[in-house]
């Protein structure tokens, strides 16, 4: 078992944190550490006070959680952003947008060219947690409108100038047409693992001007930027149709369909729900023990139920999950009879889908397993285990396998650059579902 740091330890060490002075959002500001923290254009967050952090499309549904952050251009249905704090009382926080390229670097716009409001907007909708053994603060925020597509960065700072966490999201044009489709059937190496997705461009109705260097495809899985494929160029111009081709005919090229996600549920305390063997409420945070897991590589596919790597917070005894939800401990286990050759990782949004040092594994030797565990709030979780070899790529189906018949979400964003314009504009978008049960 690995040892765990008590809250109060935990809480004192995110929150001995002071002000820092204001400086322009796209030049460095100063950490917790004090260290130079540099502004970075993806999903970050910058200090470890800031959890649960969720951006989606308000779309009224129980499950809105799910929908990526991504709206056409007239925005009926607002985006929203929330998150948690692990202290004790509101504060005072800002939001500000960057508008960026296809390639998330900021473009030249000034704000008034994407904007009808100043760029400053106070983040009001907070709310104090209710009894529970971890406090915290929990925010909300109605993304602002704005009057051009394109790539945005969200970035959220204290009113000193802080640091604290930044999100993408997209806005859309229907300019032209996108069209996705299952692509034709791979060799004998990629037939079982990987899952054929190709796609066409329409536009008829809007010029594009040498569309074979100006237009920027981005293929994505389950809406994940970690490993986004960047498309500079498409296979095939059809200029008499005006039709543009993405066609894939290597393996290596499309994304290995991979496993259904596994699952855990901790929205009561009271009862183990899915995937938990076990709770401890003695502790304070109580400590969720997840069922042991076992490496997935080379079993036949299996058909659960998944919601592809997301998370939906909840509190089974009180409801209310934004300020009922509590925080546990929850003690991961995936068996190994030895070392493998890398760094285990624990993968999906409740880590961001990056590799931090608190989702990795440790190896128990006395345990033939790896074994690590993670702060999160109350909710119904999706995880995959990933290996991390080196400096080589991630490779989430050397413990999970990888299968054509898994359900998966793909989701395309086609980007332009129109004669004489300072930024590329998000022009068409289309979303793929794979093996939809």
């Amino acid at each position: 078992m690995l040892k765990r740091p008590t809250y109060t330890y935990l809480l004192a060490a995110m929150l001995s944190v002071g002000a820092v002075a204001c400086v322009p959002i796209e030049q460095q500001v100063q950490s917790s550490s004090s260290t130079q923290a540099q502004l970075r254009y993806e999903d970050f967050v910058y200090d470890e006070s800031i959890q649960s952090v969720q951006a989606y499309v308000a779309t009224g549904f129980e499950e809105e959680v799910l929908e990526p952050p991504v709206v056409p251009i007239n925005q009926t249905k607002p985006i929203l952003l929330e998150f948690d704090r692990l202290s004790a009382t509101p504060n005072r926080l800002v939001a500000k947008l960057v508008h960026c390229d296809a390639n998330w670097t900021p473009s030249t716009l000034s704000d008034t060219q994407f904007l009808n409001d100043f760029n400053e907007f106070f983040i009001t909708n907070a709310q104090n947690s209710v009894n529970t053994h971890v406090p915290y603060v929990h925010y909300q925020f109605r993304v602002p409108r704005v009057k051009l597509s394109g790539n945005y960065l969200l970035v959220v700072q204290e009113e000193g100038g802080k640091l604290l966490l930044t999100q993408r999201f997209m806005v859309y044009q229907e300019l032209v047409t996108v069209a996705a489709k299952l692509g034709a059937p791979l060799g004998p190496q990629g037939r079982e693992t990987r899952q054929p997705v190709e796609f066409n461009l329409f536009y008829a109705d809007y010029e594009l001007v040498n569309p074979a260097a100006e237009v920027k495809a981005v293929l994505r899985q389950n809406y994940r930027w970690d490993n986004a494929k960047r498309l500079a160029r498409p296979t095939y111009i059809q200029d008499a149709q005006r039709r543009l081709e993405y066609v894939f005919f290597e393996p290596k090229e499309l994304f290995k369909g991979l496993s259904e996600f596994r699952a855990f549920d901790t929205r009561s305390l009271n009862y183990k729900g899915i995937g938990v063997d076990n709770i401890d409420l003695q502790q304070n945070p109580p400590v969720v023990f997840l069922q042991s897991d076992k490496s997935r590589s080379g079993l036949a596919y299996s058909q659960d139920p998944d919601i592809n790597g997301k998370r939906i917070f909840g509190n089974r005894q009180y409801g209310n999950a934004d300020v009922n939800g509590d925080y546990t401990w929850v003690d991961f286990e995936l068996q190994v009879s030895d070392k493998v050759p890398g760094d285990v990782y624990l993968q999906g949004d409740l880590t961001n889908w990056r590799q931090t040092e608190a989702a990795k594994l440790r190896y128990d030797a006395e345990r033939q397993a790896y074994t690590g565990r993670l702060l999160l709030k109350q909710g119904y979780y999706n995880y995959y285990y990933t290996l991390k070899p080196g400096t080589a790529a991630a490779d989430e189906s050397y413990f999970e396998g990888s299968h054509f018949e898994t359900d998966n979400i793909y989701d395309i964003l086609i980007y332009y650059r129109p004669p004489g314009s300072r930024a590329d504009l998000l022009i068409g978008y289309d979303r793929l579902f794979f093996n939809r049960k």
